[in-house]
């Protein structure tokens, strides 16, 4: 394991070298830091909520910011649904792949949920 790597990115490297999944998707630097920054924020988010709850914050404070939270896990899930669709489903179905819309189908059902 690289040595210049902080203690998140190794943990992230890690995790993802031992990752249960299957498939796998090639993004590009910049997409990778992108997503991980939303993450980042939204745990931010997760952790003030926290706090809130130990300071004995106002139910109606909390559940709003639960409501923020929730609000920017969907704004991901958008984003990353729309590149999923514009690359790798796209990628798939053009090399004659028909199985990537059942997969696609039955991601939307969960996310639908």
């Amino acid at each position: 394991m690289p040595e210049n790597l902080g203690k998140t990115e190794t943990e992230e490297l890690e995790m993802s070298e031992n990752c249960c999944c299957e498939k796998h998707t090639q993004r590009t630097d910049e997409e990778r830091k992108k997503l991980i920054n939303r993450l980042k924020r939204i745990e931010g988010q997760i952790r003030g909520i926290r706090g809130m709850i130990e300071k004995n914050a106002y139910c109606t404070d909390i559940l709003m910011q639960s409501s923020a939270v929730s609000a920017a896990v969907n704004s991901f899930n958008k984003d990353l649904i729309a590149s999923h669709i514009r690359g790798c489903v796209a990628r798939d179905i053009r090399s004659g792949n028909d199985q990537v819309i059942d997969e696609l189908v039955e991601t939307l059902k969960k996310l639908m949920k």
